[in-house]
Parts: C-alpha cells; structure tokens; sequence
C-alpha cells in the first residue's frame, strides 16, 4: 500500500441509477462526468489537481489539499446546482439527473490492486449512502443534496465565510455499520428518515433539575396562595343505582325534591325515610274520620 495522502474528498452519487435501463445509465453517466467536470472549472480546480475514482453510479474527486476549500464549497452550494437544473429543464424525465454529494477531507492510500483505501474515505461513503441524505434529495425539489463531513464543518462552515452561511448546515446523525455518523447537511432536514434521530426521554419528575415548572398561584387577601383552579364552581354529578345513598351519615331516599340557592349544614334528610320522636301530625282526612 502507498503512504497516505492529505486530500479533499468530493464524493457524488446519482439518484435512482439502478432503476433506470442501460441506455440511460450510459447517458447519465456522460451527464455525471461532464456535470462534475464543469464544477471543477468553475472552481479553478486544474486536471492536473485531481484524481478520480469511478464507481459506476458514481464519482470520487480527491483533490490537492492546497486547493482552497472555501473556493470549491461555493462552487457546490452555488454553481452545481445552477448546471443541474440547466441539464434538467430541457430534458425528459428519463434522462433527468438528480445528485447526493458529501465533501469531505482526510487521508487515503493505495491499495496492491490500485484501489483508494482509508478510515476518512469509508467515513465520507457511508455519508454519501445513509438514508438520511436520501431521504434529504427525496423531499426536495432541486436536484442537490449536499451534506459535508465533521472535519470541514469545524475547519470551513462554521466559521461562516463569505457565501458559506453556516446556519444553512444543521447537524445530523445517521447510521452506519459500525454505528452512527456525524456530519452536516445543507438545506432543510428531510421529514421522514430511518436515520432521524429519536426524541430524548422524557426525564421522571424527580430527576435534579428536571423538575417540572410549579404552577402560578395567586395570593389572596390573607396573604395566602391560592391555586388558580381553585373558587371555580363545577357542577356537582351524581349517579345512584339501586340502595338509598348516603352523605355523610345522612339518608337520602324516596321522591326527592330538588333544594336551590343557600347552605345547607347539618343532617338533610328527604323523603319517607324521616323518623321523628314526635308523632306525626294527622291529615284532615283522618280527623273527618274519627
């Protein structure tokens, strides 16, 4: 194996490559190839600069680490996508070109066979194939999804150069074989994804710190506190089935009628099941009687 080089990684891929026939394949590779070739000139980047590597479907771009990286990012953010809905406008859905891509930086080498080997570039190919970023070209109604690797996040993005706004990257999370990746993806978030990341838990109440917010009271004339809900009349509902309901040691039972307005305190007893220690008082037709 040879001795790793520093390089700046351009990766890109096209959409729905598989699903197309060999006559389109054929024509989207030629697209691929002069779309990409376009974007290195207009970046200032000379032949002389990069390496390829063809994958098919694909292309990987390693190019000299003395070439500015700032230069070649507004060149993806900007000039690509221009080149990609020139193509497309004219041409028929068949032939249309749709691309995910992940610039990246690190060391590759290689290999016995000729093959381009190394921990960063895996890193930036599990990028380029994740779902999320998938997901991400999926949803949108250009032709680009652009994701960027930590390494040129912390070395380019985030340091917000000129045509780089760095609040257009938003960090994400995807999976990958040997666990998850990080990297930052430009333009909106996709809605639906396998790599979205799930909600954190919800921590239990009596977690330190996590206590949830106590409720306002307000003070009263006392001087006290008074829950807000509390002095808020609701109505009262009862439901009796079969026995004589009780309250508090008192009977209720027989035809009732309804009692409004005022306090009631004490013993409330309706009905026949009234017992008094004196005797009831006689009805008029009773003492017609006797």
């Amino acid at each position: 194996m040879s001795d790793p080089l520093n390089r700046t990684m351009f990766l890109v891929d096209i959409e729905n490559f598989s699903r197309r026939d060999d006559v389109e394949q054929s024509f989207l590779r030629r697209m691929l190839y002069d779309v990409v070739d376009r974007t290195m000139e207009h970046a200032g980047i000379d032949e002389t600069l990069r390496l390829r590597a063809d994958q098919g479907d694909s292309l990987m771009e390693f190019i000299d680490p003395n070439v500015p990286s700032t230069r070649l990012l507004r060149t993806l953010l900007t000039e690509l996508p221009a080149l990609l809905r020139q193509r497309n406008r004219l041409a028929a859905r068949a032939a249309q070109i749709r691309l995910r891509a992940v610039l990246a930086s690190g060391y590759i080498a290689l290999d016995e066979r000729g093959i381009w080997v190394g921990s960063d570039l895996n890193h930036a190919c599990r990028l380029l194939d994740a779902d999320l970023l998938r997901s991400a070209l999926r949803e949108r109604s250009g032709d680009l999804a652009l994701c960027v690797s930590e390494s040129v996040h912390h070395g380019i993005v985030r340091h917000d150069h000129q045509g780089i706004p760095a609040e257009d990257f938003h960090a994400v999370t995807m999976h990958g074989k040997n666990g998850p990746l990080r990297g930052w993806l430009h333009g909106p978030l996709p809605v639906v994804s396998a790599d979205s990341a799930s909600p954190a838990p919800t921590p239990a109440p009596d977690t330190p710190g996590e206590r949830p917010a106590p409720v306002p009271t307000t003070p009263t004339a006392d001087g006290t506190d008074r829950h807000p809900e509390e002095g808020r009349r609701r109505p009262a509902t009862f439901h009796f089935e079969g026995g004589a309901p009780t309250f508090g040691g008192s009977l209720v039972s027989g035809d009732q009628i309804g009692v409004s307005g005022g306090d009631v305190q004490g013993d409330v007893v309706m009905g026949s099941s009234y017992r008094s220690a004196e005797p009831a008082p006689r009805r008029r037709e009773d003492e017609e009687r006797a």
